[in-house]
């Protein structure tokens, strides 16, 4: 693979303006295809083979007009006011005739109306008004959104309090807000610090931005034929940004070594693309496998996130590979930097090796005790799909669902939708109350809502109200309750039950998330040892680095556990309601956390093992040099990772916040623990013995050279032979 990445830097370089040219085209057309074709993104989530999906699926066909999503009008009454009296009813019956009449709105329940249960509070103080709109509502939902508001206008004027909550005005689109910039600028700033050089530091954040510029594009440009969620755009741009600095990082910083010692910037250039740039395709390659990886869970909009962000790496990985060596050329010999001996460049690496390599076993104890210390939290994380009651505090959804919750209890912004078949030749009415009577003295059900039989008389939906909030246990309790009853209440009343609706939609989601965490950890633990014995010929080294990475995992989850669910450091880090954070949070942190853990071991480990393999095999002598030329590239490779991932935590969204958090102390712990503690412990602790390989597995994995073993080899040939 050196041999080839060679020719390639060597090509770049000599068709820089070419190839600068392609790839400013590339974004050009990308950009216009995007602004041209892209219809936005969507945050409709469908889990085919799912009983709640599958029920979903038939409401539609059946009951049309309750497949859709719900709006919440929620009034208070002015003090000294009752909801009952006569100007508030008036008002509410007013507005919600009005909000019936707006164009995608299929039914409105009248709290006021005799039939309908628990829609006005016990202390007489709030109404809760239900509005149903059309199964294709996203496509208009803005409109829908307006007019329901402009609809409530005589609420206002009666002097009450109107908030508007429910599916419809759970907006949560993510966007990049001025907080995201200072991480581009503590990059920057470390890049600077890093090569004493303006010019070499802009090197790496021109080619991450561009890279980024082009994936995002992509993503846009390809929205009229997939569904990308609101989500995807931003987590594109955290990963691609991240990994585009630390892959140009690395070849920058091979390339001024290699100036340094007096090498034509030329060869320079391909040699860095080369050694350097070998690290960097397996580094890419290990994190698109893994966020592809995601696809186990068979949740289609978690695999579209994990293609799109495997996307941002491809191209992060194929810029550093083709646009930087072009760049390398423009600049030629202006980045060689002064000279300096090797002693003052490694004084802090060496004294630091020396420090954790004099007692390796104590230092290999402190590491797995502290570190999984940090994990203990962990053991009580929750998760579920956010809702409005993690919006800002100032949002009307927000005001809604607290309002909701206060006065109704935290059931009533997590109703269950029980469709049931009903069977020919008997009395839907009758059967349909029978059925409501008996969901209804369940457990952990607070009461029935309404109940409905569509036009044709074969199909019933009864709404619940549970007692618990949509991510409390008691509430997936009650869902499983009615499915395991399902067989009893078809014997009994002949129909056919099942369990829909958004908070029955969220629990199958967690549920299918959690049931894929064992299998997709598997895959990334057992893909990690595979690689690695390719990459490093060893037994040892593979299965360091895969202790190391369910460490840094560990101490991940701990410590978002203790942000988001005991509350630390919540206020400070913007968290707006402590509980149970995204399903898709911990496969998400586990593939992207595996990929960058693997960077940095290879970073690392695979200038120890050029040292090695170039020096006689002389372990010692191997990790002294190899640790001191590879650990400022990986310190500042990590500062960047770290800086840029903790960007997003303080304005993100409910959905990126903690996932942003996991990153930034993942990567934290990985680096400067895991790998600049921990490894060089290991490896000082097993000497020889860390590159031990038997010959049976050597001859079955495939050689992949990222140590340039097979280039030196012909860069020799090609000098001339002295006698």
């Amino acid at each position: 693979m050196s041999t080839l990445l060679y020719a390639l830097g060597r090509r770049a370089y000599r068709g820089r303006r070419w190839v600068a040219a392609l790839w400013v085209l590339i974004l050009v057309a990308l950009a216009v295809g995007a602004t041209t074709l892209g219809t936005g993104t969507t945050n409709v989530f469908r889990i085919p083979g799912t009983a709640s999906q599958d029920a979903l699926d038939q409401l539609g066909d059946r009951f049309p007009e309750l497949s859709g999503g719900q709006a919440q009008v929620v009034v208070v009454a002015p003090e000294g006011t009752a909801i009952t009296s006569t100007e508030m009813k008036t008002a509410v019956q007013t507005s919600l005739a009005a909000i019936a009449k707006v164009d995608g709105v299929t039914a409105v329940v009248d709290p006021y109306n005799e039939q309908v249960q628990g829609a006005l509070s016990q202390d007489g103080q709030v109404a809760l008004g239900t509005v149903q709109v059309e199964s294709d509502w996203r496509d208009h939902e803005d409109a829908i959104r307006d007019g329901i508001e402009a609809a409530a206008q005589p609420i206002e004027d009666a002097g009450a309090t109107v908030e508007f909550g429910g599916e419809v005005f759970q907006v949560s689109l993510p966007s990049v807000s001025p907080t995201e910039g200072i991480g581009v600028v503590i990059a920057l700033v470390i890049l600077i610090i890093t090569f004493g050089s303006f010019l070499a530091a802009g090197l790496p954040l021109l080619t991450a931005l561009l890279g980024v510029g082009v994936a995002m594009a992509a993503i846009f440009t390809v929205t009229p034929l997939v569904d990308v969620s609101s989500t995807v755009p931003l987590l594109a741009l955290m990963i691609g940004l991240a990994v585009g600095i630390d892959y140009a990082l690395l070849i920058v910083s091979r390339h001024r070594d290699q100036l340094r010692d007096g090498l034509d910037p030329e060869e320079s250039a391909a040699r860095a693309v080369a050694k350097a740039g070998s690290a960097v395709v397996f580094a890419g390659l290990t994190v698109m496998i893994a966020l592809i990886g995601l696809a186990v869970a068979r949740i289609p909009f978690l695999t579209v996130m994990g293609v799109a962000a495997a996307g941002a790496v491809l191209v992060a990985v194929l810029v550093a590979l083709t646009l930087l060596p072009a760049l390398l050329g423009f600049l030629g010999a202006r980045l060689t930097p002064k000279s300096t001996g090797d002693t003052e460049r490694h004084r802090f690496a060496n004294g630091w090796l020396r420090a954790v390599v004099r007692w390796p076993v104590v230092t290999v104890l402190i590491v797995v005790v502290g570190v999984g210390a940090l994990a203990i939290p962990a053991k009580d994380l929750r998760l579920a799909l956010t809702d409005n009651g993690t919006a800002a505090s100032d949002t009307t959804q927000r005001k809604a669902f607290d309002l909701v919750a206060d006065h109704f209890g935290p059931g009533a912004n997590a109703p269950l939708l029980v469709t049931a078949e009903l069977p020919a030749g008997t009395d839907p009415q009758t059967l349909l109350g029978q059925l409501a009577t008996e969901l209804g003295g369940l457990d952990h059900v607070a009461g029935v809502s309404s109940a409905a039989v569509n036009s044709d008389g074969d199909m019933a939906v009864v709404a619940l109200i549970p007692t618990g909030s949509a991510s409390s246990e008691a509430t997936a309790d009650l869902v499983n309750e009615i499915r395991d009853s399902a067989p009893a209440l078809e014997k009994k009343y002949g129909v056919q039950v099942g369990v829909t609706g958004q908070t029955a939609l969220a629990i199958d989601i967690s549920d299918r998330l959690s049931g894929a965490l064992l299998p997709f950890g598997v895959l990334v633990v057992g893909l990690s040892l595979i690689l690695l014995g390719a990459v490093f010929r060893s037994v040892a080294v593979p299965v360091k680095a895969a202790l190391g990475y369910l460490l840094s995992v560990g101490a991940s989850f701990g410590a978002v556990t203790a942000v988001f669910e005991w509350g630390w450091l919540s206020d400070l880090l913007g968290v707006q309601r402590v509980g149970p954070v995204i399903s898709f949070m911990p496969i998400i942190l586990m593939g992207v956390l595996f990929g960058l853990a693997m960077d940095y071991e290879v970073f690392l480990v695979a200038r120890i093992r050029e040292e090695f393999v170039h020096n006689g095999g002389d372990a010692r002598k191997a990790l002294h040099t190899g640790y001191a030329s590879g650990s400022r590239v990986v310190t500042a490779a990590a500062l960047i990772m770290v800086s840029v991932f903790a960007s997003f935590v303080p304005e993100g969204d409910a959905n990126i916040k903690p996932i942003a958090l996991a990153l930034t102390v993942g990567v934290f712990v990985d680096a400067f623990v895991v790998r600049m503690i921990f490894v060089p412990a290991v490896l000082a602790l097993l000497g020889r013995s860390a590159w031990w390989i038997p010959r049976w597995l050597d001859r079955v994995l495939p050689r992949l050279d990222v140590e340039g073993e097979g280039l030196e080899k012909k860069l020799q040939e090609r000098q001339p032979s002295t006698v």
